[in-house]
């Protein structure tokens, strides 16, 4: 007999560098139906030093990232130890962590998420399932997005659901099949031009607000062979890195210009991106705060309802989702779709340690 009440912690760090998401979760499985309650929750902020070390691990040589995957599993390690203790949570069925990506690249067989090494169980004394990704990629998948099946357990009462974090990706049922793709760049290049101005972030798009639209910019960015793919596919810093922010840079403009064309084309984007341009959509991640996005998606979607729910929702949504897809690797149920990922098939993803 299936367990029907688990007590688990969702752990995430996002592209965006904004710090370690912890969400304490019950779930409950009633009339085979899953529900949830988010308990405590926060987000650990990285130093400086580790925000600066994650920026350019995309460049470390194989010895430099053992070394920092060992010194991150530490980290998150001792950082999920503080949640316990600070929240004084008992008797958790596991720890379910993400990790940080460093390396995605799924063309080559390969994804890189840190933070995953064994020694997580044995540093939190708790049972830890992690490294959800490296599977998927194993059998021809893109190793993301992995969000979705979550989206279809415990929120099917919406058209879309989108999350607006280092990265945009979308998912929605369509005959039948859950379909997600990342749709754009949205804080890893929002965050490279605010910290420019000695800023973490954009607070509410009011800077992009002020700058003007470079059409040609707007133009050449539209125009990158991503946006033509089919899906399924994904995106991972090196993406940013090696086509995005080499095309900005060609401009010579004002920050708040490349702010503004960029705003401009991630709400573009994603208009673009979705099949019927009616219905809800749930929005979630970090852009949610920023209200000149909304505002310019608003514009691109009019007949489109936006939802962005409450704080907990909003901010650790990821980190719930994780929650679950531990969960069902610990029943042995499929946590990863192949017509979302395309890999071979449905399957199980995950290690469990010990």
């Amino acid at each position: 007999m299936k367990k029907v009440f688990y007590n688990v912690i969702g752990v995430m760090s996002g592209t965006s560098l904004d710090g370690v998401d912890l969400a304490h979760i019950h779930f409950e499985i009633k009339n085979n139906q899953w529900h949830f309650k988010i308990l405590e929750c926060e987000t650990v902020a990285y130093s400086n030093d580790w925000i600066n070390q994650l920026k350019s691990a995309v460049d470390f040589s194989t010895k430099t990232l053992e070394k920092l995957n060992r010194n991150y599993t530490q980290l998150l390690s001792e950082i999920i130890v503080d949640f316990i203790e600070k929240h004084q949570i008992k008797d958790l069925d596991a720890v379910c962590s993400h990790g940080h990506t460093i390396l995605h690249q799924p063309q080559n067989g390969f994804t890189l998420q840190i933070g995953n090494l064994p020694e997580i169980a044995t540093l939190t004394h708790q049972k830890v399932v992690c490294d959800f990704r490296v599977h998927d990629v194993q059998l021809g998948g893109q190793g993301a997005p992995l969000v979705p099946i979550g989206d279809r357990i415990l929120f099917s009462n919406y058209d879309y659901c989108m999350n607006l974090g280092g990265f945009s990706n979308v998912s929605f049922e369509e005959n039948n099949q859950r379909i997600a793709f990342d749709i754009s760049p949205v804080n890893t290049v929002l965050n490279f031009y605010a910290n420019q101005l000695g800023l973490n972030y954009d607070d509410k798009g009011i800077i992009s607000k002020t700058g003007k639209i470079n059409n040609p910019l707007f133009e050449a960015l539209n125009q990158l062979d991503f946006y033509q793919q089919q899906h399924p596919k994904s995106l991972g810093f090196e993406f940013v890195k090696e086509t995005v922010l080499p095309i900005i840079e060609s401009y010579a403009i004002s920050i708040e210009d490349k702010l503004r064309t960029f705003t401009e084309h991630i709400a573009f984007q994603t208009a673009l991106a979705l099949p019927s341009k009616r219905g809800s959509i749930l929005i979630t991640g970090g852009g949610a705060y920023n209200d000149f996005l909304i505002s310019r998606i608003e514009h691109y979607l009019p007949e489109m309802k936006l939802i962005i729910p409450e704080k907990k929702m909003l901010e650790y949504k990821e980190a719930l989702i994780f929650a679950l897809l531990g969960i069902l690797k610990l029943r042995n149920e499929i946590n990863t779709l192949s017509s979302v990922t395309g890999a071979q098939k449905d399957h199980s993803a995950g290690y469990i340690y010990p």
